[in-house]
């Protein structure tokens, strides 16, 4: 037994052992391996194992052998297992090679292994050498006596099954493998009308689905193989200058690859295995060729390498042979389908055309909504307008600012109050209607104070008191109106034009315009305004032309007057302001107290217009002045020295005081002639501890206005409710949401049109910046290099617009004050305001001078040249324009302070280059900080341009170190910057998102932070 396994009886016992473990395991090996032979056989390319003998393979048309691994060599494709094959080779390492058998096609077939047909004679002989006579539409169902003559379809449409067979050049391809690269297709429609279904020994598709098989032969051996299954034809015809040309695309799913091991593809090269990259192509699989013999190979991960278009392919040749009668009756069918309907739309374009017509309908609901209230407000009766006979009493009216204590807690929550300093204490006080009232005292006294309490601004400390307003109950406010010691104006309308603004907003709508014109008319000759009605207000600071400020200061008067209210307070309507202008607004201000103001004031039975009650701060009057008010009231440190009427009354009482002695005894003697507001002003000042008035002596009992028992209880009571703009002012807006659009709308198209310079120079400096940012990256190349400057130029616009968007900032900021006067005063609402400056800033000064510096870089700059891709830049360009002016607009209310604002801006721009992906590969960021990049809008930004730009089937043709490179733009751009080339639309949504987050935001902080708190 020994002697037979090759066993020495010599050998030492371990070798023996070995010995005979290794002949056994040759025994096992033969064993297994004619197991396998009998169990089934392995069939390569796809073949299958044939259900009549076990041992055999039925393979695609081409290939043949025990495995399927042998292409035909010589003969037709009609052979089938009789057909001749190429056989191995050692100098092509055992494998079957094409070239080395020396293999001729016959006359009329054609292509790499011969299975292309050429002629239609070729494929009637090579039929009839096999089946004879028999007619090839022989059992089938619709074809019986129909034309069964054999042609040979030449055209790159499948009516059955046909092959094709086309030369792969690729400049980096041939760099690795020098030879010529060629790919075999065999495309089957419908596998049971080709002659060929019925070829001995051949598979046309599994299952008989609709399939595609392919194969890569480099220097006549296969590398790898293909299918995919199931499969649709797309085919379309055409005419041009050459004549009519037909295209056809195949779609099909459930790709994959097998490399052949040991091929040079697949290993052969060490250097070079692209084992893992085939074996790894699945998904979809796209095989588009038209008549130019031109076809493209797309995949995923194809198409990333060598472009959208995937592997071209040239030279390609088409043969398929198949019967009149397939061709006669697939053409009718398919054109009574492409008559029956047009080309359907994409999932995606379906879905993106619903969001534009839901965001176009709900616009257009929103439009007719506020028209139709509109007109139901235009409709409402109007009751005249009645203004005046209105009495103002304040009762025990306390205030004190809260000093907060400083902890690091009082950052994220409400202060701890520890004290505060009095600011009024328990000051009492009245006026009846058609009464100037001059609130006078030292600096500090509290007027400002006591005015803004009585018009009913928002303040920010604590109150007590009560404030009423005979003959209206306790709780219920008349219109009162207030002029701020500061002239907010608009400084590029007229006169005429801010108060017939004032007017539009102030005045119900159900009052014609003629009406409103005619009451403008009217404020305008009472203020002594004509002479300049028509000329613009101009910088009321001094910085620019425009009225005085006695003018401005009446203009000011005038914008409260044409809501017709019934208290007019002013603070300090005389400071900064000479002597005869300050004479002159108070004058005009007797007027307005005894005759109301307005032609549709109110009347009483007599038919006499009820006087307004008009209460003034005052700081230092000349003597002339101060006998124009009716009543003082004389404040000092936060308490009432005297409450009464005007004139030497004032002074009568202090030196009755002073000849009462006792506290009064330090008083300062009254002089005559001397000016009796100097003297009070110096009372206040050098006798402050003298006792305040009492109640039975001031105005409030010498009027015969008794404090009543109810309003005596509720002095005691914090009444900030009482006080606030929801009980003082009216609350509501007295037009209608489309209106104040409306009116703010007009008056910023006045302000664009006179301020020409500001959009002109938005404009030129846009063109500009275009054009040296479109010669810096003039025609780039398309080089590696080229690609990234591509990029470096996209990034320059995305960063350009970042910085430019600080002028939005600083455009809310000096707009800030205007808008918190009108707001305070009811004449818009915040969204109203910001949809007007959303239409006539946003849009003229941002986008336009946006679309103008991107269009002229994008063609100077040579980027994707066609309408699709240059739209699709300009879409996400303007979103990102949306983006950085709602987030300034956001930091513009936010911070009172202009500066933080701007510093904030601009350290979030140089955040955002950072984050970008241009500077610093994302995946290279420590993670601790990488998150950071999702909050980066010039991420999605750049990542959208970027791929729009390499979607176009921009090729990279380079040459690194004599090794030429053509591959796909896509491939740099992952490396390069890490982008992900399907991330476009999703970048798009996600600019939605913050454009939408953003303005909530701005909506919000205007709404609850931008109001006016004094």
């Amino acid at each position: 037994m020994a002697t037979l396994l090759g066993i020495s009886s010599r050998m030492p016992l371990s070798v023996v052992q070995n010995h005979g473990l290794y002949h056994l395991s040759s025994v096992l090996l033969v064993l297994l391996t004619l197991s396998a032979s009998v169990i089934g056989q392995t069939c390569t390319n796809y073949g299958e194992t044939s259900p009549s003998n076990a041992l055999s393979c039925l393979c695609p048309p081409g290939f043949g052998g025990a495995t399927c691994a042998q292409p035909g060599c010589g003969g037709t494709i009609f052979d089938g297992s009789n057909r001749s094959l190429a056989q191995p080779s050692s100098s092509s390492s055992g494998f079957a090679n094409l070239t080395a058998s020396d293999c001729t096609c016959e006359s009329g077939w054609g292509g790499v292994g011969c299975n292309v047909c050429t002629t239609s004679s070729a494929c009637q002989v090579a039929y009839a050498a096999v089946n004879g006579n028999a007619s090839a539409t022989s059992g089938l169902d619709g074809l019986a006596g129909l034309n069964d003559t054999m042609v040979c379809n030449t055209a790159p449409t499948v009516w059955a099954a046909g092959e094709l067979s086309c030369q792969v050049n690729n400049p980096t391809l041939e760099a690795l493998y020098p030879l010529q690269s060629t790919l075999n297709i065999l495309r089957t429609l419908n596998g049971s009308l080709s002659p060929l279904h019925n070829t001995s020994g051949t598979l046309l598709s599994p299952s008989t689905s609709s399939s595609i098989y392919a194969q890569l032969m480099y220097a006549g051996v296969e590398q790898f193989f293909c299918t995919a299954s199931p499969c649709t034809q797309t085919s379309s015809n055409s005419t041009t200058s050459s004549g009519n040309t037909t295209s056809s695309t195949w779609t099909c799913q459930n790709l994959s690859c097998t490399c052949i091991p040991n091929a040079t593809f697949c290993g052969g090269v060490p250097v070079s295995n692209l084992t893992s990259t085939i074996d790894g192509l699945t998904g979809t699989l796209i095989v588009a060729c038209d008549s130019t013999n031109t076809c493209h190979f797309q995949q995923d991960t194809i198409n990333s390498v060598f472009g959208s278009q995937g592997l071209s392919m040239e030279g390609c040749v088409f043969g398929e042979c198949v019967t009149q009668a397939v061709i006669d009756t697939t053409n009718a069918t398919s054109s009574a389908a492409a008559a029956s309907g047009g080309t359907e739309l994409s999932g995606g374009v379906i879905a993106g055309l619903a969001v534009v017509g839901v965001i176009i309908a709900f616009g257009l609901a929103v439009v007719a909504w506020g028209w139709y209230v509109q007109r139901a407000a235009k409709k409402l009766p109007f009751n005249g307008g009645q203004s005046g006979g209105i009495s103002v009493r304040w009762f025990d009216i306390s205030y004190i600012v809260q000093s907060p204590k400083n902890s690091p807690s009082s950052l994220i929550s409400k202060s701890t109050i520890r004290g505060g300093k009095t600011i009024l204490d328990s000051v009492s006080g009245s006026i009846e209607s058609g009464q100037l009232m001059a609130i006078l005292g030292p600096s500090g006294a509290g007027k400002t104070t006591l005015v803004e309490l009585i018009a009913g601004k928002t303040k920010s400390g604590q109150y007590t008191g009560s404030i009423t307003f005979p003959p209206h109950a306790p709780g219920h406010h008349p219109r009162v109106a207030f002029v701020p010691q500061s002239d907010i104006l608009p400084s590029m309308l007229t006169v005429r034009e801010a108060l017939t603004f004032a007017a539009s907003l102030r005045l119900p709508e159900a009052l014609p315009a003629s009406s409103k014109a005619a009451l403008v008319s009217t404020v305008i000759s009472k203020l002594g305004l004509d002479g300049i009605a028509e000329t613009r207000i101009g910088a009321t600071d001094g910085t620019g032309r425009g009225i005085s400020g006695g003018e401005a200061r009446r203009v000011s008067i005038g914008l409260e007057l044409v809501g017709c209210p019934d208290v007019l307070v002013c603070d300090e309507p005389t400071s900064g302001l000479d002597s005869v202008s300050a004479f002159r607004v108070v004058n005009v201000l007797k007027e307005l107290a005894r005759e109301g103001g307005v032609a549709i004031s109110h009347q009483d039975s007599h038919g006499h217009r009820k006087g307004v009650a008009v209460i003034c701060s005052v700081h230092q009057p000349s003597s002339r002045l101060y006998h124009t008010f009716d009543s003082v009231h004389l404040l000092s440190k936060g308490r009432t020295l005297y409450s009464g009427p005007g004139g030497l009354a004032p002074a009568q009482y202090f030196m009755r005081m002073r000849e009462g002695g006792g506290a009064g005894a330090d008083v300062l003697p009254y002089e005559e002639g001397y000016n009796v507001a100097d003297y009070l002003l110096d009372i206040a000042s050098e006798s402050p501890d003298i006792p305040s008035m009492p109640l039975e002596h001031n105005a409030v009992g010498e009027t015969g206005l008794s404090v009543s028992s109810e309003e005596k209880t509720d002095g005691g009571k914090d009444i900030e409710a009482l006080l606030s703009t929801q009980n003082l002012a009216p609350g509501t807006y007295v037009t209608t949401f489309l209106t104040q659009l409306q009116v703010l709308c007009g008056r910023e198209w006045k302000v664009l049109k006179r301020d020409k310079t500001l959009f002109f120079a938005h404009v030129c400096i846009a063109c500009v910046l275009g054009v040296f940012c479109g010669g810096l990256y003039y025609q780039t190349g398309l080089t590696i290099a080229g690609f990234q400057a591509r990029v470096g130029c996209l990034f320059f616009m995305g960063s350009l617009i970042a910085f430019s968007s600080l002028s939005a900032l600083y455009n809310i900021v000096e707009i800030r004050p205007l808008f918190l006067r009108e707001r305070s005063n009811w004449y818009y609402s915040p969204t109203a305001w910001l949809l007007s400056r959303l239409i006539f800033d946003v849009i003229p000064l941002r986008i336009i001078p946006t679309i103008a510096v991107c269009t002229i870089t994008y063609w100077m700059a040579g980027l994707a040249h066609d309408a699709v891709h240059f739209f699709k830049f300009l879409l996400v360009i303007v979103l990102y324009t949306l983006v950085m002016t709602l987030f300034n607009f956001l930091l513009g209310t936010l911070f009172r302070n202009g500066g933080i604002a701007i510093l904030l801006s601009a350290l979030s721009a140089l955040y955002q280059m950072t984050y970008a992906g241009f500077f610093v590969h994302l995946a290279s960021i420590p993670p601790v900080l990488r998150w950071l990049r999702w909050l980066c809008p010039l991420n999605y930004t750049l990542e959208a341009i970027s791929v729009n730009e390499v979607s176009s089937g921009l090729m990279i043709k380079d040459n690194l170190q004599g090794v030429p490179v053509n591959v796909s733009a896509t491939l740099i751009m992952q490396l390069l910057f890490g982008f992900g080339l399907n991330n476009y639309y999703r970048d798009i949504l996600v600019l939605f998102a913050f454009i939408a987050g953003l303005g909530v935001s701005v909506i919000a902080v205007v709404w609850l932070k931008v109001r006016e708190r004094r």
